[in-house]
């Protein structure tokens, strides 16, 4: 598996200690003249980064950064998941990771991890942004191929929510729920939403991209224009490094995707419910143009909503659910 960096990550992971580093220093470590260090760190400014300049110390960024490392991620996959990505990139900004990596898959069908410190122009469900500040959430995507017709994607976003759920217990956060169809939650709270998006090819294959966001290091200061309820792994006190997250996503995304390729998702189906922070509760649907209300009774084997009405069970493919 190949791992890509730019030589903005490069220089970043120099800055991430938080001490001077001269740019005779950096132009060194980077193999670059002076000149081009000045170039690569006006750019700081424009991710939000308050970069120090002291004359005669150098540069530094006051308490540094927990950068995601392409390398320290790729080292600690299982050996399942390096067998199966060709690709894992960091880069420093873009608009959106899926829409980078549709980009990508179409030039090349590469199993690839795109992973951003940034997203200016962030995606979540009906167009909604999603919002994190440089280095302190987790933003990737990863393609994967499907064959067998949109059958075979049925419940795909559920099995996602499980291994990102199952990723943090074993980090050590127990008490995540899952909200149909797409988001994770801790006291009603958001910590991670999905976004997947697809498209056919001429074989009746799909290629979709899954997208990933997940707040790690935001404090209540970060999110004052986020207009729902949101929660951070460090404000539920679990402080641990980003790289291990992604690590333990990755590795759980993978062996589920592939489980998920041999059994569909009814094979996940009573594992998703123990989850559910809905089941069985009286709840509203919001479809497009109507509200429905009902005890909701979880999923079927292809991941539909199940309300009940009285006597009557009905299935829903979309909507939202509050």
């Amino acid at each position: 598996m190949v791992t890509v960096l730019t030589p903005l990550n490069q220089l970043l992971h120099l800055l991430a200690d938080g001490k001077f580093h001269s740019g005779t220093q950096l132009g060194t470590r980077l193999g670059i003249s002076r000149s081009a260090v000045w170039k690569q760190l006006q750019g700081l400014t424009e991710l939000g980064l308050n970069l120090h300049r002291v004359r005669g110390q150098g540069y530094r960024l006051p308490g540094g950064l927990d950068l995601l490392d392409g390398n320290a991620i790729q080292q600690q996959l299982t050996a399942t998941a390096a067998e199966q990505l060709h690709a894992l990139q960091v880069v420093m900004s873009t608009t959106s990771t899926n829409q980078q990596l549709q980009r990508q898959v179409k030039q090349r069908a590469l199993r690839c991890v795109l992973l951003a410190e940034l997203q200016t122009a962030g995606r979540g469900r009906r167009g909604r942004s999603w919002q994190s500040p440089f280095a302190k959430g987790i933003s990737f995507s990863l393609n994967w191929s499907f064959a067998g017709g949109t059958g075979a994607l049925e419940g795909l976003s559920l099995v996602v929510g499980l291994a990102v759920v199952r990723a943090l217990e074993q980090l050590g956060l127990l008490n995540a729920q899952l909200k149909w169809p797409n988001d994770v939650l801790v006291g009603g709270r958001k910590l991670a939403g999905i976004l997947i998006e697809m498209h056919s090819d001429t074989t009746g294959s799909y290629e979709v991209v899954i997208g990933i966001g997940l707040n790690v290091a935001q404090t209540q200061a970060d999110g004052q224009s986020i207009d729902q309820p949101w929660v951070s792994l460090r404000q539920l006190g679990l402080q641990v490094s980003r790289n291990i997250v992604t690590v333990a996503i990755i590795n759980h995304l993978v062996d589920h995707l592939l489980s998920f390729q041999k059994i569909g998702f009814a094979g996940f189906q009573h594992r998703w419910h123990s989850y559910h922070c809905h089941q069985h509760q009286l709840v509203n649907l919001h479809l497009s143009e109507r509200m429905i209300t009902g005890i909701c009774r979880g999923v079927n084997s292809s991941g539909a909503l199940l309300l009940q009405q009285d006597t009557k069970m009905v299935a829903f493919s979309g909507g939202e659910v509050s």
